[in-house]
């Protein structure tokens, strides 16, 4: 069920049909990590610089090269900075462009189904401020166990996983329920809604792929509602019967 939701997300990415929102979510993505760059770069240049300045000159002339590796380890640590807060970001874009992308999905794949209904957007809004507090939290957990070897990379799965599977998989589940009951939805499945969170984890550890991470994770988890709750009808006439 995970990998045939995620099979056939992956194939209407590029789609005519995903035109407009992949166009839309990738703009956004890339205008917000550009400027999130520019304002990590301009927070060191006014708070470590004169720091720095101020150190150099107090030390030996053969220790200049002090300043080149300062300078490079200032780079790395924006860059890593920049990489975790690419999870924060793809919660706002979600929260955007969701709707537009179940449309797509709902449209395509089950045109024989009712459609669903947007989420209205002042609760759209509240809950993925809410959503976008706990991912930054998350995140700040992992980056703190960055430096523990062995479970850097693990932490990093997990809490993504976890995280990003619970805000797609809901927000597709509202569309045709209440959030009282996608969220129960989403309890009485919570080993396959969590193991499809590590195909986006996955994608998200992917440079650049990751950019397409909001468009592939609302796609996969509509389609995995779908089957989720196909299956739940199925059991359900069966216990009837």
């Amino acid at each position: 069920m995970i990998f045939d939701a995620a099979r056939a997300a992956a194939s209407q990415l590029f789609s005519p049909a995903f035109r407009g929102a992949f166009l839309k979510t990738l703009g956004l993505t890339l205008l917000i990590l550009v400027a999130l760059w520019f304002g990590l770069r301009e927070a060191f240049d006014i708070y470590a610089m004169p720091w720095l300045d101020a150190l150099l000159p107090g030390l030996p002339s053969w220790a200049g090269w002090l300043g080149l590796i300062a300078a490079i380890i200032a780079g790395v640590g924006l860059a890593l900075a920049l990489a975790l807060l690419v999870a924060p970001i793809t919660a706002i874009v979600a929260g955007i462009f969701l709707d537009d992308v179940a449309e797509a999905v709902e449209k395509e794949s089950y045109p024989q189904d009712p459609p669903g209904k947007a989420v209205p957007l002042l609760p759209a809004m509240i809950l993925s401020l809410k959503f976008l507090g706990v991912v930054i939290v998350g995140n700040i957990i992992a980056l703190m166990l960055l430096f523990v070897p062995g479970v850097n990379l693990i932490a990093f799965f997990i809490i993504n996983a976890y995280l990003l599977s619970r805000e797609f998989f809901e927000f597709a589940a509202m569309r045709f329920r209440s959030e009282a009951d996608a969220k129960a939805l989403r309890r009485r499945h919570a080993g396959t809604v969590f193991l499809a969170g590590f195909v986006i984890a996955a994608f998200l550890a992917v440079p650049l792929l990751n950019l397409l991470t909001p468009l592939f994770a609302a796609a996969m988890m509509v389609h995995l509602h779908k089957m989720i709750s196909a299956r739940e009808r199925v059991l359900s006439r069966g216990a009837t019967a």
